[in-house]
């Protein structure tokens, strides 16, 4: 998968995994950009460490498209647990 491809995997990612969680998430498409693209790393990392391989194959694989969301979510709930202590 190219670089764009991974941007925009991640864009996708970051806004289907702010869609699933309930409350309210800040931060513009930037936000979730960057939130999807270091989820779709932590995905693929984590997936790899589970089932062995590469998980972030080609761009229309769906196991691709799992790990990227699940590493999203992943993401999503420590940036919430952050940001939360703060306010």
């Amino acid at each position: 998968m190219g670089f764009l491809g991974f941007l925009i995997l991640g864009l996708i990612a970051g806004a289907i995994a702010k869609a699933i969680l309930p409350g309210k998430q800040g931060g513009g498409w930037l936000v979730t950009l960057l939130i999807g693209v270091v989820g779709a790393l932590l995905g693929g990392w984590i997936g790899g460490l589970i089932f062995g391989g590469n998980t972030l194959g080609n761009f229309f694989e769906i196991r691709t498209w799992i790990t990227a969301i699940v590493g999203s979510l992943i993401v999503l709930l420590i940036w919430g647990a952050v940001t939360r202590r703060r306010a």
